[in-house]
């Protein structure tokens, strides 16, 4: 018998804003850009990249040309989609 093994979705969970704020927290953590931008179209893509780009004021090729591996979107660029995606970011001290 052979098995099969299916490829993971994260889109499943991201079922709630709390959920979706600790996971694009938890990403923040690990100091990775590249995985935080491919977290952020995560969230993008369960909520439709139609529609987050069309409220970040960003054509959609240009959306996923921001979220793309490598990419070095501008800073106002990855806040007009944040803002889209319903979430902020916020600044702490760093724990020890």
């Amino acid at each position: 018998m052979t098995e099969r093994i299916t490829e993971f979705d994260v889109s499943v969970y991201l079922d709630s804003e709390e959920t979706i704020a600790a996971y694009l927290n938890a990403v923040l953590e690990e100091d990775d850009p590249d995985l935080f931008l491919a977290a952020v179209g995560d969230v993008a893509k369960c909520r439709g990249m139609m529609q987050i780009a069309r409220d970040a004021g960003l054509g959609r090729e240009s959306l996923y040309k921001a979220l793309a591996p490598g990419a070095h979107p501008r800073y106002d660029t990855v806040l007009k989609v944040l803002h889209a995606l319903g979430v902020k970011v916020a600044i702490t001290t760093r724990s020890a």
